[in-house]
């Protein structure tokens, strides 16, 4: 595996290392040990899967309150999908920062999100599927959001809006 470091502190690219024959490839897409030497929260509990049939969906931005916080690894399985991290962390020197990166299944190419962020995500093809792994278990009281067009970040999701929950639509803004 490789880990890339981001404009995000903490947040990390992780590029799956291939070894290729002529059936195929084989490669690694988690490992306790590496994800630990490199500082990273390797206490992985739930791996969650979602599929959107449209282009244009979005989903999020989510993240989960202290002391359910949780660091998410986020890989697309099918299609293609815009993926976003915004740091929210109180004491980072990135707050307030967002990334957005295209994921497909074609490079294996996964996105590392610490705790403290939020996350979400808009399908660019239709019949997209993608999994994240995360390090705490869904906590329905710890469930938060912020709003995906807050000004405060300034996302540029990269199509319209074809579908989006009523709740993802009415997070709140970020006053933080």
């Amino acid at each position: 595996m490789e880990f890339l470091e981001t404009s995000l502190k903490g947040a990390y690219l992780i590029r799956v290392h291939k070894i290729a024959d002529h059936r195929g490839f084989f490669g690694r897409g988690w490992c306790q040990h590496e994800f630990a030497n490199h500082q990273l929260n390797s206490n992985m509990v739930q791996l969650n899967i979602g599929f959107s049939p449209r282009a244009g969906t979005l989903r999020g931005l989510h993240y989960q309150s202290a002391p359910h916080a949780e660091a998410k690894l986020v890989r697309c399985t099918r299609g293609r999908l815009f993926d976003v991290i915004v740091d929210l962390r109180a004491d980072s020197e990135t707050k307030g920062q967002w990334l957005g990166m295209e994921l497909t299944p074609d490079d294996g190419t996964m996105l590392y999100a610490p705790e403290g962020f939020a996350h979400g995500y808009q399908t660019l093809s239709d019949d997209t599927e993608m999994y994240y792994m995360t390090s705490a278990f869904y906590a329905g009281s710890a469930a938060a959001g912020v709003r995906y067009d807050d000004p405060t970040f300034g996302i540029k999701w990269p199509l319209p809006i074809t579908a989006i929950s009523d709740a993802d639509r009415n997070w709140p803004d970020f006053h933080g």
